[in-house]
């Protein structure tokens, strides 16, 4: 048996806490990957935010060596890979580097959107995918309706699927014996040309760019030198190594294997996640089928709350970007705000990950202003503008029409609380395409727009069904919609950092809401203020702030006093309309949070 046949290369996946971190950890002690003493709860999340949470961020790679039953040793190369819908395109380049997967479901739950999502990326690359029902030591454990339900929804088929349990270890020998015998080793084309996948990158302090690659035919040793396809740099590999899950140096990689070289890039952005490696002195012609660039689809402005931390927040954000570059900030000025960043993020919890992370690891105070969507504006003149930025819109009269982002949903929830999603789903601007049932569960699907979706939809969805429901999503395309700005005028001034795209049917109610808001929570002044929202030159809601109003008129008794009262007055009406003109209106913090908390609890 050669050595390329002894490999397998395998993803884990499954849905948000169905148990895949915990069931790596059992694998990587089992091969003897780590001891007793050096093994903590999920290994593999390296980051305080993943083991607080308990989720995976970021795909992490293992590799063990493991002796199976008959005899042989293998080359085990594990890729744990997130659960959350916002770090699917992790999921996508973990699958690409492997050829089976573990497809893990909680025996207590079943089968939830995520696992779905994630199934049909790995069949759609031809994966070999093994049933792993995990849990099976909690009570409300039930293993053959799981079973059922896998075959229902996904149609995979669950004669040969493991029973185990990632706490006790249970089921773990047979997880190990059925990645021997049922996943497939690697492709040998017998070729001796270098063809190699960049999987991943990220930044190390001492090392630069560590790259992350699989290698799919030749040899990739120390010393070499390589070529990346998509910028055509070349570069001298200093330091080939693997993870076990510590990083061990090695000689060489061979065919099939999965591991990690450095060769002294300083910049990210020159390794392309996706990209195909080759030797420089023997190049390839065609590069291998990458995979989908991860594209920014949330957008908000990131602003300090404190002016003088702008630049600890743009150094945080440097410094992120090197290990995160699936999200994009460049730098943006606000009246009301000041200096600030708009960020792109591929969600909102990558968006409330990196918020965190500036926070904690930086200690920034960050405003955050509603997040929002890319929309394509038509122009009269024929050009389309990919608008970010509410207050970028240009004016309604250059406008033929505005396009915004839809996705696909699919939603899995016990029956008795269809009815209440359904609802919610129109109240979105949601269009049924599907309805399936699974024994009680019912798997719909909905075209919603991203937009509706992207602020509070999982947390409405979660509330509504005692979190029981599970929500998936994919972008479908862009359609057309009757979309407008509301703009928000303090003072006659606009707030920009308040202006949101907003489908017309809403507007009115929006503004109204934002008025009552921003009247609670904006302090009173010396002069009375104004507050209005707006669609382009229309007026569609208003709110006045009263101003103080001084007694001057206390001290004034005897002869006259009824003109000198008068003069007093038109004096003090002078002095008001004065400062109202010149006088400066302070909005504080906690109005930009709670005109946010608004479109929550819309």
């Amino acid at each position: 048996m050669s050595n390329i046949e002894r490999i397998r290369n395998f993803a884990i996946i499954a849905h948000i806490d169905h148990g895949k971190s915990t069931i790596a950890d059992r694998i990587i002690h089992k091969c003897g990957g780590l001891t007793d003493r050096e093994m903590s709860a999920q290994v593999l999340d390296s980051m305080d935010i993943e083991k607080e949470r308990g989720i995976t961020i970021k795909a992490q790679t293992v590799r063990l060596k493991y002796k199976a039953k008959d005899g042989n040793e293998y080359i085990l190369n594990i890729i744990d890979t997130p659960g959350h819908v916002d770090f699917s395109y992790e999921v996508s380049r973990s699958l690409s580097a492997c050829e089976g997967s573990l497809l893990i479901v909680d025996s207590t739950q079943g089968v939830e959107a995520q696992t779905l999502a994630n199934v049909y990326k790995a069949l759609e690359i031809n994966h070999e995918v093994i049933p792993i029902l995990n849990k099976i030591d909690l009570p409300a454990s039930d293993i053959e309706k799981t079973k059922q339900e896998i075959e229902d929804v996904i149609g995979i088929d669950t004669s040969s699927a493991i029973s185990c349990s990632g706490k006790t270890g249970e089921g773990i020998e047979d997880i190990l014996e059925a990645i021997v015998k049922t996943l497939p080793a690697p492709k040998n084309n017998n070729t001796n040309k270098l063809k190699s996948l960049l999987v991943d990158s990220w930044y190390d302090t001492y090392l630069g760019v560590v790259i992350l690659v699989r290698v799919v035919d030749g040899q990739i040793k120390k010393g070499m030198k390589i070529k990346l396809m998509s910028n055509k740099q070349e570069y001298t590999i200093e330091k080939v190594g693997v993870f076990t899950p510590k990083p061990i140096d090695e000689e060489s990689l061979d065919p099939g294997q999965i591991g990690f070289i450095i060769t002294g890039i300083k910049s990210l952005s020159e390794t392309k996640v996706g990209d195909t490696i080759c030797d420089a002195s023997d190049p390839i012609n065609d590069p291998l089928p990458g995979f989908k660039p991860s594209k920014p689809v949330v957008f908000c402005g990131l602003f300090p709350v404190d002016s003088s931390e702008y630049e600890k927040l743009k150094d945080g954000l440097a410094k992120l970007n090197l290990n995160d570059a699936s999200f994009s900030y460049e730098a943006e000025s606000s009246s009301a705000l000041g200096l600030g960043f708009r960020c792109g993020f591929l969600g909102l919890l990558h968006l409330e990950i990196i918020t965190e992370r500036l926070e904690r690891e930086f200690d920034v105070s960050l405003i955050t202003t509603t997040p929002g969507v890319i929309y394509k504006v038509h122009k009269t003149r024929g050009d389309v503008l990919d608008l970010q930025n509410p207050s970028n819109m240009p004016d309604p009269s250059l406008i033929e029409k505005i396009e915004e982002p839809w996705i696909k949903a699919t939603i899995i929830t016990p029956d008795e609380y269809l009815g209440t999603i359904i609802k919610i789903c129109q109240d979105k601007r949601g269009i049924q395409s599907n309805l399936e049932y699974s024994g009680k569960r019912a798997v719909l699907t909905y075209e919603l727009p991203l937009n509706e979706v992207v602020f509070d939809f999982n947390d409405r969805l979660k509330s509504v069904t005692s979190g029981y429901a599970s929500f998936d999503y994919e972008i479908s395309g862009y359609k057309e919609g009757d979309l407008v700005k509301l703009g928000i005028l303090v003072n006659s001034e606009p707030v920009d950092a308040l202006a949101m795209i907003i489908h017309k049917d809403f507007a009115e109610r929006t503004g109204r809401q934002v008025c009552e808001k921003l009247k609670d929570l904006i302090p009173r002044h010396n002069f009375m203020i104004p507050v209005q929202a707006a669609i382009g030159g229309k007026i569609i809601a208003r709110e006045s702030i009263k101003g103080f109003k001084k007694d001057v008129l206390t001290k004034i008794h005897g002869g006259g006093a009824r003109d000198r009262k008068r003069k007093l007055l038109e004096k003090q009406k002078k002095g008001k309309a004065r400062s109202k003109q010149f006088g400066r209106v302070e909005i504080p913090q906690e109005a930009f949070i709670g005109v946010l908390r608004i479109n929550k609890e819309t």
